[in-house]
């Protein structure tokens, strides 16, 4: 719940705070035509947070998402997208988080948690159903940020990284370049009031030619809660966020709904009553700690200043950044917490389109909040990187490298860090209770380099992560916690990992200079990082080189062609495909390389065999397969089947081809970015077709529907990627034991079931098949899992079976010897019981 909960409550509380509009309209206003910033011109520009709406980067709840992702289809509703938005004069700029952010470390630990919630469930449906699941239980796929940055740099979009705080940079960059707005689906961002808020989240491109989507009118909630803008710091912060849990806040939420003590309080209730209590209270310079020691009564000194740090934060991405000081002898205005009595609103037109009633309100009735004891930085200090060139857009540095004046309070150069304080005071404490490892010094050179590089989405953002604080988080795949089959992917390419951390690191050049130190008895230098994986993290230790592989500084800016030679041959080692057939373009495709090299990555495992021999073919094949790049037929394409293996064996297959992207951008990218795109090589739904046919068919001519030059394709690549190995595929299971069928082979039923009808009466029925579906012995050649409908019980007698008998007429009473049977003589003849005993009498 906490801040998260607030954006949902104006949505449904807040009348007229939410409407719908379209962007291309906005587009057209002449408002939007002023602007003091030169290069934009007469353009609509936004800022998109790129994490709130990825599923609508990627084109919507599409059910084949967790087969591993239609990369190509994906690419071709953003070029729809982009066409449109660029034929109608607006600009995007879209930011993706790729910052480390050890200060929101338990906030990401339980979006985790959550996230594997989901996949356990996705996972029992497909072992159950296998079918696509509902869209409710939709996960990003992995590699989708990497895909939507490639994508979206090729289609000539402003893409850029965050670095130290993804909300700040955010709102930073909105407002030092001049943009007319924000598209999000995060609450913080509307405590910042940014010039305009649309939601991301109801974001859709219509048949019509509109661009739809929901704008937040922020006045308009000011208006409904009947609360001073100047308060919505405060009410953020008692609704509880990363610096201050609502665990902390319990106790407090509790005070002013005492009829919900020990139970879950409704958001319908909470937030209402937090809107009084900060609406009633008195605003002047000293009044924050009075408003401290209401909300933890106490000796809660660390609870009082992280409640402090708290505002502060939510200030520094307000407009007027910090709230000014009064002089001393000025005296203050007593003020209400109420909304304020104005004139009406009139057009005033700024720079990014937008009305100046908040400017006014933030201008001539800020009162001051913060008391003394917090240090006030100017906006006009920003950090020593200066301007940077992002796609022809300028950026201050204060945007991407987080200034003197936008630092989150749990930054080393703000007065007081968080961690500190929940060491101290807080029963709560982070997850993140490792320090900080012991890293060599990068070189200051590769720092800038690695900075710029970033920042512009340029290279994986697990680099400047390592370089910058020596930890990196993979989130959570579709795969199971503990497999008996398939390895995770964390711990699968791990080995991959710790050779990049040791290029990046110039293990091997540290390792040299040490032995010829070695007189001086120093110890053997090593590297050791923080990998967190869900909600735990874990010391891993580089592994050097199999070669002296030569320092970062020359893999990244060498210009020699020995350079460029010790690039590719860095980064195939560290893929364990350093052979000669995997540089043979008549063997591997230049865009197929990144593929390949993931598959021997996965076929050298020694501990256990991963890939069986069709599950091999049916990667190589749907890579070469013509329909790879034609979206309208792998999206008019319908499987029979989801099968549970096929989702995890995409999942682990496209984690590898993350650690690849970061080995080559780490080796001082030998392969070009453009022959690095996911979409060039795999669609999970084609991965899927081609699965079911390799598993059925009897060669790889009928895998490759029956292209020759397909096959010779797929045998080649093959032949490069066993090169050298032992090879061992994994075991198939033991087919299912079943009786002898008398009939011939009958193909694989729908999963849904159906029924067989003839002349339009139902004959036969048969319930869903899953795959492993057993046939009873007793209806073998009926055909598999079909029941069949029972005939009628035969009844005694020779009459029934005569057509054209009469109807008997009944007997007496008397008459009756009971049930009737038959018995066979000795001389075959059938006498009936009842008769015979008739006649004897």
């Amino acid at each position: 719940m906490g801040i998260q909960s607030l954006q949902k409550f104006i949505e449904a509380n807040c009348p007229g705070a939410c409407v719908p509009v379209d962007l291309l309209k906005i587009a057209r206003t002449t408002a939007v035509r002023r602007t003091r910033q030169p290069y934009i011109g007469n353009r609509l520009c936004l800022v998109v947070d790129g994490e709130c709406c990825l599923d609508r980067l990627y084109g919507g709840y599409f059910s084949d998402w967790v087969c591993g992702g239609q990369w190509n289809r994906m690419v071709q509703f953003l070029s729809v997208l982009i066409q449109t938005i660029q034929n109608n004069n607006i600009e995007l700029a879209v930011f993706f988080n790729g910052s480390l952010e050890a200060q929101r470390m338990e906030e990401w630990v339980r979006q985790q948690q959550a996230e594997r919630k989901k996949v356990n469930q996705v996972l029992k449906h497909l072992a159950m159903k296998a079918t696509p699941p509902p869209k409710v239980w939709w996960i990003a796929p992995v590699g989708l940020r990497t895909c939507l940055r490639i994508a979206l740099r090729h289609l000539n979009v402003t893409v850029m990284c965050t670095m130290d705080d993804h909300h700040q940079e955010v709102i930073a960059f909105c407002r030092e370049n001049g943009f007319h707005g924000l598209m999000a689906e995060d609450a913080e961002y509307a405590i910042f009031d940014p010039p305009r808020y649309f939601s991301s989240e109801q974001l859709k491109l219509t048949y019509k030619g509109s661009l739809e989507t929901r704008e937040f009118i922020l006045d308009q909630v000011a208006r409904s809660l009947n609360l001073h803008p100047n308060r919505f710091c405060i009410l953020a912060a008692l609704l509880g966020n990363y610096l201050l849990s609502e665990e902390d806040l319990a106790q407090f939420h509790n005070s002013l709904c005492p009829e919900f003590k020990g139970k879950t309080i409704p958001v319908e209730r909470l937030i209402p009553a937090i809107v009084t209590f900060v609406r009633s209270l008195p605003v002047g310079p000293d009044d924050l700690d009075a408003v401290a020691c209401r909300v933890f009564p106490g000796d809660t000194w660390g609870l009082r200043q992280r409640f402090r740090n708290c505002i502060q934060y939510y200030l520094n991405g307000t407009r007027d950044g910090f709230l000014r000081y009064r002089p001393a002898g000025q005296g203050r205005r007593q003020e209400t917490g109420s909304y304020p009595s104005l004139p009406p609103i009139t057009e005033q037109p700024l720079a990014n389109g937008k009305d100046t009633t908040n400017a006014v309100l933030g201008k001539e009735i800020a009162p001051q909040v913060i008391s003394d004891g917090i240090e006030v930085l100017q906006d006009e200090q920003h950090a020593e990187n200066d301007v940077a060139q992002v796609n022809g857009v300028t950026s201050s540095s204060s945007s991407t490298c987080s200034p003197g004046g936008r630092h989150s309070p749990t930054d080393p150069q703000s007065p007081t860090g968080l961690q500190s304080l929940k060491d101290q005071n807080s029963p709560h404490s982070s997850p993140k209770t490792q320090t900080i490892p012991k890293l060599p010094k990068v070189p200051p050179e590769v720092m800038r380099t690695a900075s710029e590089r970033h920042q512009k989405a340029l290279m994986s953002p697990w680099i400047y992560q390592l370089l910058s604080q020596g930890e990196v988080k993979l989130p959570v795949a579709i795969e199971e916690e503990v497999s008996r089959d398939l390895p995770q992917g964390a711990t699968l390419f791990r080995p991959l990992r710790q050779m990049v951390y040791a290029v990046l690191f110039n293990l091997h050049h540290l390792v040299y200079v040490a032995a010829r130190q070695k007189s001086s008895g120093g110890e053997k230098p090593s590297v050791v990082v923080h990998e967190w994986v869900g909600g735990s993290s874990k010391a891993v230790e580089a592994v050097q080189l199999s070669w002296p592989v030569p320092t970062v500084q020359r893999l990244w800016l060498g210009p020699s062609l020995d350079d460029k030679k010790c690039r590719l041959r860095a980064f195939l080692t560290c893929m364990r495909s350093d052979v000669p057939l995997m540089l043979n373009t008549a063997y591997v495709p230049q865009h197929l390389l990144i593929m390949c090299c993931v598959l021997r990555y996965m076929m050298s495992e020694c501990e256990q065999p991963i890939l069986r021999k069709q599950e091999l073919d049916a990667f190589l094949a749907q890579a070469v397969s013509p329909q790879l790049m034609n979206a309208q037929y792998t999206q008019s394409m319908q499987l029979p089947l989801v099968s549970v293996r096929g989702c995890q064996l995409a999942s682990l297959f496209l984690q590898g081809v993350e650690n690849a992207l970061f080995a080559n951008d780490a080796c001082g990218a030998p392969v070009p970015w453009l022959m690095c795109c996911p979409w060039l090589f795999f669609d999970g739904k084609l991965f899927h077709h081609k699965l079911l046919r390799a598993a059925a068919a009897k060669s790889l001519v009928e895998v490759c529907s029956g292209q020759i030059d397909q096959v010779a394709k797929v045998e080649r690549m093959r032949t490069a990627i066993l090169e050298g190995l032992q090879v061992e595929f994994a075991r198939s299971p033991l087919p299912a034991a079943a009786a002898t069928h008398l009939g011939g082979s009958r193909g694989a039923l729908l999963a849904r079931g159906g029924q067989l009808e003839i002349a339009g009466v139902v004959v036969g029925s048969w319930g869903a098949n899953y795959g492993q579906t057993q046939v009873a012995a007793a209806r073998c050649g009926m055909g598999r899992g079909m029941l069949m409908r029972r005939p009628l019980p035969r009844r005694p007698g020779l009459a029934q079976f005569n057509r054209r008998a009469k109807k008997r007429v009944p007997k007496s009473k008397e008459e009756g010897k009971g049930r009737g049977c038959t018995i066979e003589t000795e001389d075959n003849c059938t006498v009936q019981v009842g008769f015979s005993v008739e006649e004897e009498e």
